[in-house]
């Protein structure tokens, strides 16, 4: 069948395509590189006609049009499900708040408790191919659950996005589309940041410990990259990836001749992720690459689908850890900085998989606005800050100063591993405080 005069019977200039939007409607934009950017442009250009507009998304990796054009948020309003640096900037305004959520539960939410809250599913896509598919890219996701939640459905076609081969739910066919738009427009890279001497150390500390054969997830931030890195560097053989993200890491691993996912449990011979983010080699290597393959959240953080790929190693950063050996990866007290993503999943995933490990990686220590030393092992997080993984969930804790395993510790032995990986000048001070919590034994001062 040949879909052009559908596809052509549906194409609007984003000015028209926007008109669909009315007061009192959520706006879904996807997950980072679906924003589309002529339709949020063109959105923003409504706002003396609109009251009340909720905007959904992702992890912003451009500015949002309709919230600058609102400098007052008398009409827009961004919710976001992960934050940027971009988002937190916003938050700090009051003009975007956070939706906490589970990442494999993510398509569940569209599913089952949002599924009448999405009004327009506005995304950014590939080409159409000549079977009538538009592909999820770099952003597959939850994609899929979005597009089916939506009442109406607007895609903004972008010829210089990759097309990601996939395991399930990478396509969005025009049949299930109400209006096409055309709008070329930069795919955003974010290059890894250079590595800080204390990443180098903790990567030293992480890097001996996985075994040829090991299937490997990187979380968001310089400091996963950078281990990933490292590993191509290394003489480890046979690596598998299984990580919702997929970073530059995994394009160097490949280079390497490191990453062959020969030993992984499932998808075997193939690496999969939930969403790409990185330099522009990552998005050249990922279009059409048979060796790679995209799937929803639900899939690749799904912690027993994880377990099945033995020697899973984890490798994620957070903010804070308390002598409890609860973490917090998304808040500092009341401010929000990130968000829950996958780290809970995959922690949960890879301890139980079969000579897994995960590892959740912080600086032992940071200096505030009157440089005073201050530590990120602290006795209990501060008000407001929010628990990303329980202490009972909690495994490997990474800093400069080496790794304090918590699994199955009680809480003095928890407290004296996080203290001794604490920076050394702060240390005394943990023990005292250790002491008041009753979590300390004195013979072992």
């Amino acid at each position: 069948m040949n879909y052009t005069e559908e596809y052509r019977s549906k194409l609007l200039s984003a000015k028209e395509a926007v008109k669909i939007v009315q007061s009192g409607d959520w706006i879904d934009y996807g997950f980072g590189h679906s924003k589309p950017i002529a339709l949020d442009n063109a959105l923003a250009t409504r706002k003396d006609e609109l009251k009340d507009i909720n905007i959904r998304h992702v992890l912003s990796i451009s500015p949002q049009a309709c919230i600058e054009a609102d400098p007052d948020g008398e009409v827009f309003t961004l919710n976001a499900w992960h934050f940027s640096a971009y988002d937190r900037k916003l938050h700090d305004k009051r003009r975007a708040f956070y939706s906490p959520l589970m990442f494999r539960n993510q398509s569940l939410y569209y599913q089952k408790s949002i599924n009448d809250q999405v009004d327009v599913a506005m995304f950014r896509v590939t080409k159409m191919n000549k079977d009538g598919f538009f592909n999820l890219h770099c952003a597959c996701a939850s994609g899929r659950a979005t597009i089916e939640a939506a009442k109406k459905v607007v895609l903004e076609v972008n010829e210089n996005l990759p097309w990601a081969l996939g395991g399930a739910d990478e396509l969005i066919h025009i049949s299930e589309v109400d209006y096409i738009i055309e709008a070329e427009s930069e795919v955003e890279v974010m290059s890894a940041a250079s590595p800080s001497a204390t990443d180098i150390k903790i990567a030293e500390h992480i890097v001996p410990l996985i075994p040829n054969g090991a299937c490997i997830q990187l979380g968001i931030g310089g400091l996963p990259n950078f281990v990933g890195t490292m590993l191509a560097e290394s003489d480890i053989k046979d690596l598998g990836c299984n990580s919702e993200m997929l970073v530059d890491a995994f394009y160097h691993l490949n280079e390497a001749g490191k990453l062959t996912n020969r030993k992984k449990g499932v998808d075997k011979g193939k690496s999969t992720y939930a969403f790409a983010l990185g330099s522009q080699f990552l998005y050249d290597w990922l279009d059409f690459n048979p060796l790679l393959a995209t799937y929803p959240a639900t899939y690749t953080n799904n912690p027993w689908l994880i377990a099945q790929n033995s020697n899973t190693i984890s490798i994620n950063a957070c903010l804070e850890v308390d002598l409890y050996g609860q973490i917090s990866s998304e808040s500092s007290g009341t401010r929000h900085i990130s968000g829950t993503g996958g780290q809970l999943d995959f922690a949960t995933g890879a301890y139980m998989s079969e000579g897994g490990i995960s590892f959740i990686c912080c600086n032992a220590s940071y200096k505030d606005k009157n440089g005073n030393l201050k530590s990120r092992i602290v006795p209990t997080l501060p008000p407001g800050s929010i628990v990303t993984v329980p202490r009972s969930q909690a495994h490997c804790i990474v800093t400069e100063y080496g790794i304090a395993d918590l699994a199955g510790r009680s809480s003095w032995q928890r407290a004296e591993a996080l203290i001794n990986v604490a920076h050394p000048d702060l240390r005394d001070e943990l023990i005292e405080d250790a002491q008041k919590m009753n979590i300390w034994r004195k013979s072992n001062r």
